[in-house]
């Protein structure tokens, strides 16, 4: 029977690690009826007496620890699944855990990477060492992204998809939460994952469905790598790197380290926890807790009812619905919390850095609402007065620079004018 949980947890799209750990639960037990109770032949001898008899086993060996919660949770579950989907009809009802029988996580802190770690893993000259470019992008993807690593490897090749703006999106499977998610990504990330298709077209002319095949024995390309051949990878390239701390001392660093790295820095930028949670695409914000206590809740509704324009004086819309209406608003909500202007809102992903310098109201990217007509119309006086004392000394190019602003303000101001008129009402 665990055999065959097994097989179906596999073919439900679960990882191997995930696997393994409901493995190593139902072995636990299986262990422990040999020692305690070896006239078990069969579920149906099980009752509820077994199951606090293996409480207090349990307890005795692992309690405050993760294993404790993992054997009783996974083991539960092993019982619970049997019961859906019918396996053994002999398994008795009162063979179940109950949430009290269950330990209750103690608060984790975050395993994110300090910024001394991460300022030499983000180093081009560090970056540059992979001799394996798939990898390198893979590693890529965690760091600004924050994937899982077998959602990561299992990437399908068409995963760039685009909102209504033209703003970039990561589309891909979240195979624990058995859902498709999408996360906001820079064009730098677009651009690097365009060219790995290219590789992968080279290899494979007729197409390849992943954008990550495995480099041997794959001949349609449709057999991605394996995350435990990432993994061994990634340790090389430390090693080659001399990764330290601020101790001196090497350092560990696992795929998901990069996913609790992101988390946390977001958090830190005063990223609302309920925008890390959906680009981090977590079930719940218990998950999420652990990077902070935060949570946001109504600014998104506030966002939504304001109108809002770009530098054009254009109104700027979020998708009505759907998972990409969801990944935008994250997006324009990290761009509000980090990226706060005087005057309006930065819509730029933040991971990718502004070519603008300061001259948003130049910058496609720039988003403002009537809350801010006050601001506007001082900027229309300051540039006006700029503009007629450029004239009479004949600077051309201050003239030119700040007539596009000048057109950009009277867009906007009348813009939201209008719209704060037809909110009056007569």
């Amino acid at each position: 029977m665990a055999k065959r949980w097994a097989r179906w947890r596999f073919s439900s799209g679960l990882g191997a690690g995930s696997v393994s750990i409901g493995t190593r639960a139902v072995t636990s037990f299986g262990q422990f009826l040999t020692n305690i109770a070896p006239a078990v032949q069969g579920l149906g001898d099980l009752d509820r007496e077994l199951l606090e008899r293996y409480l207090a086993e349990v307890h005795s060996r692992y309690a405050g620890t993760v294993t404790h919660r993992m054997l009783i949770g996974q083991l539960n579950l092993f019982f619970t699944t049997i019961r859906q989907h019918g396996w053994d009809d002999s398994l008795p009802s009162t063979v179940t855990f109950y949430s009290e029988d269950i330990p209750k996580e103690g608060a984790r802190l975050p395993r994110a990477l300090s910024e001394a770690v991460m300022a030499q893993l983000e180093d081009p000259e560090n970056m540059a060492k992979w001799n394996n470019p798939s990898y390198e992008l893979i590693t890529l993807i965690l760091m600004r992204c924050g994937l899982r690593i077998t959602d990561t490897v299992q990437l399908p090749t068409d995963c760039v998809i685009h909102d209504q703006d033209g703003a970039p999106y990561l589309r891909y499977l979240n195979h624990k939460m058995k859902r498709e998610a999408l996360v906001p990504i820079d064009e730098d990330l677009t651009e690097a994952i365009t060219a790995q298709r290219r590789r992968v077209h080279q290899e494979w002319p007729d197409g390849a469905p992943v954008l990550f095949p495995r480099a041997t024995r794959n001949g349609n390309g449709d057999v991605p790598v394996a995350d435990g051949v990432y993994r061994k990878a990634l340790h090389r390239w430390l090693k080659r790197c001399d990764v330290r701390d601020e101790h001196g001392d090497t350092v560990r660093v696992v795929p998901h380290s990069f996913r609790h790295t992101l988390g946390t820095r977001l958090i830190n930028q005063d990223v609302p926890q309920e925008v890390v949670r959906r680009i981090l695409d977590h079930d719940s914000h218990a998950m999420t807790a652990h990077y902070a206590r935060l949570s946001d809740t109504t600014i998104r509704r506030h966002w939504e009812a304001a109108r809002k324009v770009n530098i054009q004086g254009e109104t700027v819309t979020l998708d009505p619905d759907g998972p990409l209406a969801e990944a935008a608003w994250a997006k324009q909500r990290v761009g509000r919390a980090t990226q706060a202007l005087p005057n309006g809102y930065c819509g730029l992903p933040v991971q990718q850095s502004c070519p603008h310098a300061n001259a948003c109201l130049s910058c496609p990217m720039f988003i403002t609402t009537a809350e801010f007509l006050p601001e506007h119309r001082q900027h229309r006086k300051q540039t006006v007065e700029i503009i007629t004392a450029a004239e009479a000394r004949g600077q051309q190019r201050l003239i030119e620079m700040n007539q596009q602003v000048l057109g950009n303000l009277d867009q906007i101001i009348t813009t939201l004018e209008n719209d704060e008129d037809a909110e009056a009402g007569p």
